[in-house]
This record gives structure tokens, C-alpha cells and sequence, in this order.
């Protein structure tokens, strides 16, 4: 098979990888930084999702022109809960954290359930067929819209982590927090801004997914599962990591589904979990502890 077939498909996984590593870069945010780990990922990923869906349905909106309208009201949402919930549990044992966020999860799942059914439903874009020409690839428009958004969203996270100066604070809470709180940082503020953003980050990946797939409330525990194994693949709390991560996954689902069987790309992912794992534990960009 000529070369060309492995190029495309190739392509078409990274692209579907950066959106993977978008929202896998929310989680890194906030356990990077609150050390707490969102087990309501995935289901504020598909409420994004279908943000954009009902956003497309009502007024036409394109996903691309929604994200930011899914991001202000996911930072709301994550705000609140942190400074309502999560707050609390900061200083308590992981367990309890996990059933928290575990309890919000299932919450936020059946809600969609109740409020949209279990069909899935998608938003049209007058592009949804049309392919550019890069050299010797085809590729599909949505996902090379989806993925260079995916690419911006991520450079402005990057740039607000690193030189403005709530995100140095930011920063220096993730770095050092009793430090941070001696010298006078409102450390439980930075949490729900964290927090906040986190969701914020999740919600544009969720408006943006519903260029690459349908929007139904039993891709939540998938979504949660895959941004773990992104994660864990780049390096627990790296930024850069997170989106490396999601590179490699998409890229090896769309190389595993053409060459074996759709139903098997998930065997894929969890083989480069286990390969990281062996090879290097600490993650491709995670530091040693």
C-alpha cells in the first residue's frame, strides 16, 4: 500500500490527537496545581459537547464560534465548585476526593441522560465533507479546524501560565503553596481560578470534539479514562506533556483502526500506557520524584 495512505491516516490522528491532548491539558491544570484529580472530566467535557450541539441546533452557531461561550460558562461552573466543594476536600484523603468528584460525575451524567436522552445528536457545518490539500494529503476540514483551534487554545494557556502574573502565582502555588500562602497569595483563590480554567479548557475541547464525533452522555467515563492515560503517558502535571500525550494516542488509534479494526484503537492506547509505564514512569515529560 502506497505510502501516501499511512501519511493521511497519520495526519488525521494527530489532528484528532491535539484536540485529545486540549482536553487532557484541563486535567493536568488542575491536578498540576490543586493536586486533586477531576474524576468529572469526561462528563464536563460532554456537556461542553452538548453545549454546542444545543448552540448549533438553536441559532446555527459553529462549534469553532461556540467554544468560547462553552469556555466562560465552564469556568463558571468549575469556579463555583471548587469554592463550593472541592475546596473542602483539598486537605482530605485522596478516597475522599475520589468519591466527591465520583458522586459530581455521576450527577452531571444522569443529567444528560434525563435532559437529552441516550442518542447521540451532532451539529451540521456547511464543511463537514470538504478536504484540503497539504502536498500529497487529503485532509478532512473539520478536523484541521478542530486541531489548529485546539493548537491556539493551547499556546494561550501556555503564555498565560508563563508570563502573566496570575499565572506565575499560579505557579508558584503548584510549586510551593505554604510558601505561597507566607508570602500572601490567596491560595484557595488561585485553587477556584485553577480549577476554573481547567474546566474552561475542557469545555472549548468539548465544543470542538463535536466536529470529530457525535455527542452522547455515555462518552463521559470514555473521555475521563482516555485524558487519564494522556496524562500519565506525558507526565503528571506537565502542560506540554498533556498535549504530547494526546499526539501520540490519536495517532496510534486512527494507525491501529486502519490497520486492524476500529474496535481495536483502544488496545493501542493502553499498549503505549503500559510502554511509558515500563520504560519511563515518571512519563515523556513528567519530571523524576
Amino acid at each position: 500500500m502506497p505510502i501516501d495512505y499511512y501519511l493521511n491516516i497519520a495526519a488525521s490522528g494527530l489532528l484528532t490527537g491535539l484536540v485529545y491532548g486540549l482536553a487532557a491539558l484541563g486535567l493536568s491544570v488542575i491536578f498540576g496545581v490543586v493536586r486533586v484529580v477531576n474524576f468529572a472530566h469526561g462528563e464536563m467535557m460532554v456537556a461542553g459537547m452538548y453545549g454546542a450541539v444545543l448552540l448549533g441546533g438553536w441559532i446555527g452557531l459553529d462549534p469553532l464560534l461556540s467554544a468560547p461561550i462553552m469556555a466562560a460558562l465552564l469556568f463558571a461552573c468549575g469556579w463555583l465548585l471548587q469554592r463550593g466543594l472541592v475546596n473542602k476536600f483539598v486537605e482530605r484523603p485522596e478516597h475522599m476526593q475520589f468519591i466527591l468528584l465520583l458522586g459530581i460525575a455521576t450527577i452531571l451524567v444522569n443529567a444528560m441522560l434525563m435532559l437529552f436522552g441516550p442518542d447521540a445528536r451532532n451539529v451540521q457545518v456547511p464543511y463537514s465533507f470538504d478536504t484540503v490539500e497539504i502536498g500529497s494529503m487529503l485532509l478532512d476540514a473539520v478536523r484541521l479546524r478542530a486541531g489548529a483551534a485546539a493548537i491556539v487554545v493551547a499556546a494561550v494557556l501556555f503564555a498565560f501560565f508563563r508570563f502573566s502574573r496570575t499565572g506565575k502565582a499560579i505557579r508558584a502555588c503548584a510549586d510551593n503553596p505554604l510558601g505561597a500562602r507566607v508570602v500572601g497569595l490567596n491560595i484557595d483563590g488561585l485553587y477556584a481560578l485553577t480549577f476554573g480554567i481547567g474546566a474552561a479548557v475542557v469545555g472549548v475541547a468539548g465544543a470542538l470534539m463535536t466536529l470529530l464525533v457525535d455527542a452522547r452522555p455515555q462518552l463521559a467515563p470514555e473521555y475521563t479514562l482516555l485524558s487519564f492515560i494522556i496524562v500519565i503517558v506525558g507526565g503528571l502535571g506537565s502542560l506540554p506533556g498533556a498535549l504530547l500525550g494526546g499526539v501520540l494516542i490519536g495517532m496510534s488509534e486512527a494507525l491501529a483502526g486502519f490497520l486492524l479494526t476500529p474496535s481495536l484503537k483502544s488496545l493501542f492506547s493502553y499498549g503505549v500506557l503500559i510502554l511509558v509505564l515500563l520504560l519511563r514512569p515518571q512519563g515523556l515529560l513528567g519530571k523524576r520524584s
